[in-house]
């Protein structure tokens, strides 16, 4: 990180908030305009520490300011994510089409930023450390027993209380709810993808990493928006998003944070066939 390092979390908080205006919102120009400013901000920035390089300013060696990534080129990356994301519409459907719709653009918007950061920028800014080779510590194993007491604690309570549940199609026969469970699944492993590898990892290369997991629950909240969980839904999904950040910094770990979240989404699967087929599943206590 350069010693310039806060001046990049203005450009990359425009570039966020244009998460909100897509997912959110709705506002598909202020989300062009949010990733034009933020994205053309960074670019002067870099241009003007370019050019006092150029009438005789020495980099810092010791800092690696010589070899300091491209926040233009990074911001661009998570600029593209979310305009493939943003392509189509992300309300839950269970047919065919929009599972194939779903997987293309989902698929791309980790794909594209990755294939473009390895071969057209030639940086690892992007990857998936899925092992650490290190044991899970204890507080890993007592955190999946807690993610699942507090998700049959409240997640029933919050999807029937509030009737987010019916922004999911009724699951009322085996091939749905098979389909709702690769569907809820698969989500939750690309939101670490993406969320955490991509967006998190590339903000982290220039800012500290407080402001890098604040901007990343932006992106990922409004996502979850869009997708669903909305009423009350932020005051959960705000602490999930920045704990799953915090986790990932302590563990280094995909295969962690992934684990964790598909636990998180099973609770999820499991509410709403509950929600969709009362009596189906008696262990909840709405």
């Amino acid at each position: 990180m350069t010693k310039t390092a806060w001046h990049s979390i203005p450009p990359a908080a425009l570039v966020c908030a244009a998460a909100p205006a897509f997912f959110v919102l709705g506002w598909t120009w202020a989300g062009w305009l949010l990733l034009a400013a933020g994205i053309g901000i960074a670019a002067l920035l870099e241009r003007a520490a370019r050019r006092a390089v150029s009438v005789g300013h020495r980099p810092d060696r010791a800092s690696g300011e010589r070899d300091a990534p491209s926040l233009t080129r990074d911001l661009s990356l998570i600029g593209i994510g979310m305009l493939i994301v943003h392509a189509i519409s992300l309300e839950a459907q269970l047919d065919d089409l929009s599972m194939v719709r779903f997987t293309l653009a989902l698929g791309g918007a980790v794909l594209v930023p990755y294939l473009l950061s390895r071969f057209a920028f030639r940086d690892r800014a992007i990857s998936f450390p899925w092992r650490t080779r290190r044991r899970w510590a204890r507080w890993q194993w007592a955190w999946l027993v807690a993610v699942l007491a507090l998700g049959w604690l409240i997640l029933p309570y919050y999807f029937i209380t509030s009737g987010v549940y019916q922004n999911w199609p009724v699951v009322d026969s085996p091939d749905l709810i098979a389909r709702l469970f690769v569907g809820v699944g698969a989500v939750g492993i690309w939101d670490e993808l993406f969320f955490i590898c991509t967006v998190f990892a590339l903000l982290r290369r220039h800012m500290p990493a407080l402001s890098a997991n604040v901007l990343q629950m932006i992106v990922f909240v409004s996502f979850l928006w869009e997708l669903g969980y909305r009423a009350w839904g932020p005051v959960l999904t705000i602490p999930f998003a920045l704990l799953q950040g915090w986790i990932f910094l302590r563990t280094h770990s995909l295969a962690y944070v992934v684990t964790v979240h598909l636990l998180f989404d099973a609770v999820v699967f499991a509410v709403l066939v509950h929600a969709h087929n009362p009596g189906l599943l008696p262990f909840f206590l709405v």
